[in-house]
């Protein structure tokens, strides 16, 4: 569905919800297409084309709201959708911190964040990908078997509407490839993989180059060890550090604090990463996978540090708990079709360091570098963090040997407060880090 005759759609939803006796309203239409390849062994195992659309409706009578969504945008359906949406918002309890933005707040222009990509590809192209990448992973030397690599395609248009005056759409779009290789025979096999994704199809790494580093990293986990149990530095590859900081995100979430479920719920203000330390939330980043020019509720979307040289600047907050804490929202709502606006990230990054991995590496001598992580040993109540891990041990500053089978564990305020980004930061996901250090753990193994 185009721009203009979304908006319509919803402008005529909303108006209908206020016919019906909403005091306020706002909708949200979220129309998608994908087209998806997977592959094993060279043999095609699915190869799908979806399309589809969701219309979500949110009504306000006094301080009770309701949410009901439908994936039928036919006139006898959505007015059916009003009359329920309404029917319900007068029987739930009251909540004193629900309703839409004030007119003031509301975006009334956004800039272009270049987030569509105008090219569709052929299904011909996605299969193409997916074999290059897996003949490529598979002729990696000691790479015995696979378990198949995947492209996709996909874009969607999501657009939203509110009776505060709010009324606005935009594009998104994705391309991604991945494969996943076995090394090694019997009980003495290793499984890694690597993938790329990306806005623009232009932007990707080569099916070759995701095929050869996902077989290269799958041989060298050949013959692991099992680590010492000691205490030790540990350093964390860039593809689980951005854990590291999705941990800091989920403490300074609006819902937690307001709830006053986080360990970190008391330390705005504070230092709670080292000094000379940030961690950004970037919604205008250009081409970003979470990019959006405004959030859930119609705020306009703005860079923001959250951490600023390593001192807490800022709770993650959409209306509903700025309302609750006594704040601002900072314009972090998320919004689906099913359910009302909630606080989450966008781009969300720890800055750079200035000490290249060579160079924590040899500084750290001795520990462990992680490049898996296993189970959901957080808690974000009290800090507590243990997780099952897999990596390399350190050796006189260079990795030695793989190992896997043991468990790293520490307090998330201890971690954070003394963690050191490293120089390489790439913008590969939605939540990203450098190469971190880590500089005391311990390390539960043998």
């Amino acid at each position: 569905m185009e721009s203009q005759a979304s908006l319509d759609l919803l402008s005529d939803l909303v108006a209908g919800a206020r016919r019906a006796g909403a005091d306020a309203a706002d909708a949200v239409l979220v129309h998608g297409t994908s087209i998806s390849h997977a592959q094993r062994l060279g043999e095609t195992e699915k190869l799908e084309r979806a399309e589809g659309q969701d219309v979500g409706l949110r009504v306000f009578v006094g301080r009770r709201q309701a949410v009901v969504s439908s994936s039928d945008l036919g006139k006898a359906a959505l007015a059916e959708l009003v009359d329920r949406a309404v029917a319900m918002a007068r029987v739930v309890p009251e909540d004193p911190h629900c309703g839409l933005a004030d007119p003031a707040e509301i975006a009334r222009e956004w800039p272009d964040v270049d987030l569509a990509d105008p090219s569709e590809p052929a299904a011909a192209t996605l299969i193409d990908w997916a074999r290059r990448a897996e003949d490529a992973a598979r002729a990696v030397p000691g790479v015995t078997n696979s378990e198949g690599a995947e492209a996709g395609w996909s874009r969607r248009r999501i657009a939203l509407v509110a009776s505060n005056g709010f009324a606005g759409s935009y594009a998104g779009s994705g391309w991604s490839v991945s494969v996943s290789v076995l090394a090694g025979t019997g009980t003495a096999m290793e499984r890694d993989y690597d993938f790329t994704s990306a806005v623009y199809a232009a932007d990707l790494r080569t099916p070759e180059a995701v095929g050869t580093t996902a077989g290269e990293r799958t041989v060298r986990r050949l013959d692991p060890r099992k680590a010492a149990t000691t205490k030790a530095p540990v350093v964390f590859d860039p593809r689980v550090a951005g854990g590291l900081v999705g941990h800091l995100a989920g403490a300074i979430n609006g819902q937690a604090i307001a709830r006053g479920t986080s360990f970190l719920k008391d330390r705005m203000g504070t230092a709670v990463l080292a000094p000379g330390v940030a961690v950004i939330d970037d919604p205008l980043r250009r081409r970003g996978l979470r990019s959006r020019p405004f959030d859930g509720e119609g705020i306009a979307a703005r860079r923001r540090a959250l951490v600023e040289d390593g001192v807490l600047k800022s709770w993650v907050l959409d209306l509903r708990t700025a309302r609750q804490l006594g704040l601002a929202t900072t314009g972090n709502a998320a919004r689906g079709t099913g359910g009302p606006p909630s606080p989450a990230t966008t781009n969300l990054y720890l800055e750079a360091g200035t000490e290249t991995p060579a160079a924590l590496l040899k500084r750290v001598g001795r520990g462990l570098y992680v490049t898996d992580l296993m189970g959901f040993g957080v808690n974000l109540v009290t800090g507590d963090y243990s997780r099952g891990a897999a990596g390399f041990w350190i050796e006189n500053g260079e990795l030695a040997y793989p190992v896997s089978e043991v468990t790293i564990a520490a307090g998330l305020k201890d971690m954070l407060r003394t963690l050191v980004p490293a120089s390489d930061l790439e913008f590969r996901y939605g939540t990203n880090a450098p190469t971190v250090l880590i500089p005391e753990m311990t390390i539960a193994g043998r």
